[in-house]
């Protein structure tokens, strides 16, 4: 029997009212289980990839009833620490993005926030397990979660288990006194594939950036040379890495979006096809989906090539997905990947 995935991460509720005052009118407001690392377990289970899923959960009916609406998805939640009072919350307006100034967080004082340094047996939590995923947002909530979270990468290293990052930024969140890059590199320090992209990257781990493509309007030529010199610097600063992923994103007439991606290994860069979407029904969690999308072609031992255009096909189906986590088999972002390549 194959090894397991692990993600660790808060498990958040969204809020997604509609706005101009309808969620008060129609005394309704559409709710999610979701999380980024929750939404990555969600992709990989949908793929039939073994995954586990580990978070802080209060012991309440409600909580209970998520837990197994997760298993119902194919996710192990046997390693869930149950523990402190309740769960996060994010309210997010229908139609607006993450990092949009729209987004309101009340995750203070949640079950994961109160889990401690040496809470987590992460000698038991890790048998049995090939990758450890994590993400930046648990070491923005506080310096104790930062601690936790390195502390679970180095005891990944010490077991030889894999260990993935998502180098997403939430400005909302650094709010402790600590900047990222304070944090994050010591993170990086353990990990075998770091995913994000020339900005996140800059803020983050403090890699150079071309003020040319700082402004977010250069050619995709710049921004693939950009890429490349990005992620040979990241591969020398962080020796255990063996992977850099990177996301290109854009706004594509009004309501659409334009993306394409890279995998930067073994001294290559693989470049995934070019995405152009003319209406998306949700933008959260296309990052997660293409992060499973990366883990699921390690995880088979694909080619690069093969990963990064997976990867990139999921993370479009996503967009096209109302909620927080992807429903997509396999057959379906292979459909899409087919779909683009025919008419190119």
């Amino acid at each position: 029997m194959r090894k397991s995935i692990l993600t660790f991460g808060e498990i958040l509720l969204r809020l997604s009212p509609e706005m101009g005052g309808e969620w008060i009118r129609k005394a309704s407001i559409p709710t999610f289980v979701g999380g980024a690392e929750l939404n990555t377990a969600m992709a990989l289970a949908s793929w039939t990839i073994p995954v586990q899923y580990c978070s802080g959960l209060p012991k309440n009916a409600l909580a209970e009833e998520i837990a197994q609406y997760l298993e119902s998805k194919n996710i192990d939640t046997s390693k869930m620490q149950w523990c402190g009072e309740r769960i996060g919350i994010y309210m997010l307006p229908q139609g607006a993005d993450l990092k949009n100034a729209g987004v309101i967080y009340d995750r203070a004082h949640s079950s994961f926030a109160s889990i401690q340094t040496e809470q987590i047996n992460w000698s038991e939590l890790l048998k049995d397990i090939e990758w450890l995923h994590v993400s930046a947002i648990t070491p923005a909530l506080s310096k104790q979660m930062a601690d936790v979270c390195l502390e679970a990468v180095k005891e990944a290293k010490k077991a030889g288990v894999k260990v993935s990052v998502d180098l997403n930024y939430r400005s909302k969140l650094w709010k402790y006194g600590k900047e990222p890059i304070e944090i994050m590199p010591e993170i990086a320090q353990y990990c075998d594939l770091i995913m994000g992209n020339l900005w996140a990257a800059n803020k983050l781990l403090g890699t150079s950036i071309n003020p040319e493509v700082e402004i977010n309007n250069a050619s995709k030529e710049d921004y693939l040379v950009e890429c490349e010199k990005v992620s040979r610097e990241i591969l020398l600063k962080f020796e255990n890495c063996r992977f850099v992923a990177n996301t290109f994103r854009f706004d594509y007439q009004n309501e659409g979006i334009e993306y394409y991606t890279t995998i930067f290994t073994e001294n290559n860069l693989y470049v995934s096809p070019h995405f152009k979407v003319k209406k998306v029904i949700d933008k959260v969690g296309s990052g997660d989906c293409f992060m499973a999308g990366l883990l699921y072609g390690l995880y088979n031992e694909q080619s690069p090539q093969e990963i990064i255009d997976f990867a990139a096909a999921a993370a479009i189906g996503k967009l096209n997905e109302y909620g927080d986590a992807t429903q997509q088999k396999v057959e379906d972002v292979i459909q899409i990947l087919n779909a683009l390549l025919v008419n190119q």
